[in-house]
């Protein structure tokens, strides 16, 4: 699946996630990853992933730029980026899955980088099938 994201989008998500993630704070890891949003106002709004000795208080870069979002006054993601190293696909974790779930719309796309690019693309609801989310308390 390749998103319907312009090229000039997909470029500043990836240089707001790269640069996010070169300041991460991941001394126990060591494993620096960096995420961006793009809101329903075209904004780009940017995360990275924050440890904690004591586990499992970290927070994920995905959190944060959603975060990042809400704290500027945007309210639904239109596109995510989330980029780590490693031969492995890094994708968002469950929790980040759920929160984006908040914010997001099935179809929303979810790229996956590391430092020389998109890797692969999905949906959110792909990531996160059959979900629970606000319309279930309506």
């Amino acid at each position: 699946m390749k998103a319907n994201l312009p090229e000039h989008q997909i470029a500043r998500l990836l240089e707001a996630a790269r640069e996010a993630q070169r300041r991460a704070y991941a001394p126990y890891s060591r494993f620096a990853v960096g995420a961006a949003v793009i809101d329903e106002q075209d904004r780009v709004h940017a995360g990275c992933n924050v440890e904690n000795a004591a586990f499992p208080m970290g927070t994920c870069a995905e959190t944060m730029a959603i975060g990042a979002m809400v704290a500027g006054g945007g309210h639904r993601v239109r596109a995510l980026l989330v980029l780590g190293d490693g031969d492995r696909l890094v994708t968002p974790c469950g929790g980040c899955r759920q929160r984006l779930r908040e914010f997001a719309d099935a179809d929303t796309p979810v790229a996956v980088a590391n430092r020389d690019g998109v890797r692969a693309w999905f949906t959110l609801e792909a990531l996160l099938p059959a979900s629970f989310g606000p319309e279930n308390l309506a």
